[in-house]
């Protein structure tokens, strides 16, 4: 990190998608996780991010506990403030003092400002959030103050503008450079002097399978290269990245990111030509920009949009190459319970303001709920 001593891996660990005990829950199986960060950590990997809603809320206490066997000044610890949280300005300290006590850590080595947008703007100066943060720093509480974000490049502009931050997280990957304007906030980010932490490279595992045509493009290139390394080198690449997180619940993601990273390559301009005609395949299919965050799970009627979302991506990326793509959509959409169905929706839109990929999820919903009746008449 420049102007600092500060040696962060390449590769960051997110906590917010370990393996889960019970499928579908947000619980973390302990044994799993445990052993996920010791490979990791075993591996080369020293920064951790963290957050207080991730995994309904467990992931701090769990981070905690499974980092207590390891020296404080051996890692990197990241955490952030939850902005939506506050409604009074003494929030900010009853949130943050929390946080360390939840971490079991006496101090932050990266604390954020999470989930920033215009809205949360006014009320970062309203509730003199940064200069709170700051005084904590002098304390020694945090070591280095920054913010996530999920909006324009504009409002962008005007946070990095408004006060002296010292890093940026920000959703980066090679669908949303242009998709989601990365490539605009990476620039005002690098002009401002202030390193990029990404966030979703593989966008929440999308990456991962680009569907059968794309996928063909990339192993041509590089038969033992996996999919998801080709995303995770492309925001590794860009040279004002600290680091590069990714949320990975399987040992086969962790030690195929780890692999990905050791010895790390950046991509060549033959293989930004090669990612770039299989992306020209990827983009004619209409997707859905959903992540799988799960920010949306408190639906008042339970839908479980994540699920919901992800089996029509599925369905969309592959709809010309599998054998009866429709039946297979259907047959996986009818496994998910009937309370929890697009169908259900009541248009409340607590989810559009929860989103950060700014999704009209109640709009999507409806048009999947009327494709599945469409099918389901034809059964």
């Amino acid at each position: 990190m420049k102007g600092t001593e500060e040696m962060v891996s390449l590769l960051g660990l997110g906590c917010m998608r370990f393996p889960h005990e019970t499928p579908g829950s947000d619980d973390i199986d302990v044994e799993k996780a445990e052993k996920m960060i010791d490979y990791a950590i075993k591996h080369g990997v020293n920064y951790f991010d963290t957050a207080y809603p991730y995994h309904g809320h467990q992931s701090e206490p769990f981070l905690g506990q499974a980092m207590k066997k390891y020296p404080r000044e051996s890692f990197y610890l990241a955490s952030k403030l939850p902005m939506w949280y506050l409604k009074k300005e003494a929030d900010v300290a009853r949130y943050f003092e929390e946080q360390l006590e939840r971490c079991q850590v006496e101090y932050f080595d990266f604390y954020l400002c999470h989930a920033m947008n215009e809205e949360r703007f006014q009320m970062l100066q309203e509730y003199h959030i940064f200069e709170k943060l700051a005084e904590y720093k002098k304390q020694g509480k945090i070591r280095h103050i920054g913010f996530s974000f999920h909006d324009s490049p504009e409002v962008l502009e005007k946070i990095c503008s408004a006060y002296p931050w010292e890093f940026a997280q920000i959703q980066l990957n090679y669908v949303d450079w242009d998709f989601q304007d990365a490539k605009a906030q990476y620039e005002i980010l690098e002009r401002h002097g202030l390193p990029a932490i990404i966030m979703e490279p593989v966008r929440g595992g999308a990456l991962a399978d680009l569907g059968e045509g794309p996928n063909q493009v990339l192993k041509r290139a590089d038969q033992k290269a996996s999919i998801a390394s080709w995303a995770i080198r492309y925001a590794a690449s860009l040279p004002n990245v600290l680091t590069v997180l990714s949320g990975m619940s399987t040992d086969e993601q962790l030690a195929d990111n780890i692999q990905t990273m050791t010895d790390f390559q950046p991509l060549s301009a033959d293989e930004r030509e090669v990612l770039e005609n299989a992306l020209e395949i990827y983009r004619r299919n209409v997707l859905i920009p959903c992540t799988g965050c799960r920010y949306c799970i408190d639906c008042p009627v339970g839908i479980d949009i994540p699920s919901i979302f992800r089996l029509y991506n599925h369905f969309s990326m592959n709809r010309h190459t599998l054998n009866k793509p429709e039946n297979e959509f259907l047959a996986d959409y009818q496994k998910i319970e009937e309370s929890c169905r697009a169908d259900q929706c009541i248009g409340c839109q607590n989810c559009v303001s929860h989103c950060p990929q700014s999704i009209q999820v109640p709009e999507e919903l409806a048009k999947i709920a009327a494709f599945v009746s469409g099918l389901e008449k034809n059964e």
